[in-house]
């Protein structure tokens, strides 16, 4: 029978770097950036990953080539040799001298060092699942996928049973009864939520999914405020207005995870609580 693996719960959320922590001539999803972020202090690394059309796995947010690359050519129709090639740009838009990474470059240079999230898991299940189990970053590693379809739960019980396994759920909690039974090894959720009178961020949820043993994840990243993901309680509001609104909020719902673009900022301020 395989090892499942856990994450145990602490007093104070665990602090996730959105992409590694990057800015100036730093891309995202860079070698340069998981390196910083660890120097912040982050406890969890969150990384994308995009295949090539030979099969190779790199570290990049799908759909984002034109913005990060500058290029209209996208890593799936490109083979792993000229993925190999390219250069990102930095803040301003600047060529750099900062290749894509493959993913097993990222999970090397991150083995032993920090919890890592693998988001776009659920892309390739098989291959990504492959890789992690190559690198002998199992223990480390939370796998992460919105439910669309039960299918997708076949495959992470076929190839990540042992993963440790978050369900991705907006305004109501409708993956968890779907574990039941299931051989995957789940959790807890990450929740998405618009008003903070939604049910999966009331006090009365989290403290059942703690009950239960389960753990929960939000995000005060804002990458688009078009689409909201934690209210106003995001990075934004505790940079420059307040944080006790932005981060203190969601650390007094006894949240176990916030993902941030300003790790050291969220470290400090919560420092600066206790």
């Amino acid at each position: 029978m395989k090892e499942k693996y856990c994450i145990p719960r602490r007093e104070s959320p665990y602090i996730v770097a959105h992409r590694g922590v990057y800015g100036a001539n730093v891309p995202c999803n860079t070698l340069a950036s998981y390196q910083t972020a660890l120097s912040h202090g982050a406890d969890v690394i969150e990384l994308d990953v995009s295949r090539s059309k030979d099969g190779e796995l790199f570290v990049f947010h799908p759909g984002m080539e034109r913005v990060f690359l500058e290029t209209d050519k996208r890593i799936p129709d490109l083979t792993a040799q000229e993925v190999k090639e390219l250069r990102l740009v930095n803040y301003d838009h600047v060529p750099t001298t900062y290749p894509v990474p493959t993913f097993a470059e990222a999970l090397a240079l991150l083995k032993d060092k920090a919890y890592i999230n693998v988001d776009k898991f659920w892309t390739d299940v098989e291959g990504i699942s492959k890789a992690i189990k190559k690198a002998g970053v199992e223990k480390q590693v939370i796998v992460k996928s919105l439910i669309r379809e039960e299918s997708l739960l076949d495959y992470v019980e076929k190839y990540a049973s042992e993963y440790m396994f978050m369900a991705i759920v907006r305004k109501t909690d409708t993956a968890t009864p779907l574990m039941q039974g299931r051989n995957i090894n789940y959790i807890g959720t990450e929740v998405l939520f618009r008003q903070d009178d939604e049910e999966v961020i009331s006090d009365e949820y989290i403290r059942s999914m703690h009950e239960r043993g389960y753990l929960v994840w939000v995000n005060s990243i804002l990458y688009n405020e078009r689409d909201i993901i934690a209210g106003d309680h995001t990075d934004d509001m505790a940079l420059w207005k307040d944080p006790d609104r932005g981060w203190g909020w969601l650390i007094d719902k006894k949240v176990d995870f916030i993902q941030t673009d300003w790790v050291l900022a969220l470290k400090q301020y919560m420092q600066m609580r206790k």
